[in-house]
């Protein structure tokens, strides 16, 4: 067998895990989480998090380096959610920490001068891993990731939860939900 090198530009190295919760059955996302731990990018490395609920306001978003959620937002974000793609939304400037790794609870610990958001995700699905091509659904980008889908997951702030729960879904024949873990993922450029 043949080793392959992946011939696009690299963009992007790290995570995007997420959240997406609805309270009418998947036919809506009343709450969405884009949470990215960058381990590389042009911009350099650094966490952020896209969010879009009535908990927090609408649509937030808090890093510890503006500029790498600046080049999240124009080369990858805008594609994914387009609220989350625009550059006149604030950064709110916050830390962030890991706890736990699957099969147990995980969560995403973020901290704000206002206080504690928590991304929590449980109750995981086998992992499987896929490459979406450059040109998959539309986008001129590809990616590469491991997701760890979850049949629980929640968003709190300050200890209140967002209404909702993920739903089910298919993801090319893999059983999946609106809630993974998105680790060792790479987006890439022709």
């Amino acid at each position: 067998m043949e080793l392959k090198i992946n011939p696009h530009q690299l963009m992007m190295i790290g995570e995007n895990s997420f959240v997406r919760l609805t309270k009418d059955n998947g036919q809506t996302a009343a709450t969405r989480c884009s949470h990215w731990r960058v381990l590389w990018s042009p911009a350099g490395p650094g966490h952020a998090l896209f969010v879009d609920s009535r908990l927090v306001g609408g649509v937030r978003i808090y890093a510890d380096n503006v500029a790498m959620a600046r080049y999240l937002q124009k080369e990858i974000e805008y594609l994914l959610y387009k609220p989350f793609g625009d550059l006149a939304t604030p950064v709110i400037a916050a830390t962030f920490a890991r706890e736990g790794t699957p099969p147990d609870v995980c969560a995403e610990v973020l901290h704000t001068d206002t206080g504690e958001i928590r991304l929590s995700w449980s109750d995981f699905l086998t992992p499987f891993n896929f490459e979406a091509p450059v040109g998959f659904d539309g986008r001129p980008i590809g990616c590469q990731t491991t997701f760890f889908p979850a049949n629980t997951a929640s968003l709190a702030l300050n200890g209140q939860a967002a209404e909702g729960t993920p739903w089910r879904l298919d993801r090319a024949g893999k059983p999946c939900t609106t809630a993974c873990l998105a680790w060792c993922e790479t987006w890439f450029r022709p």
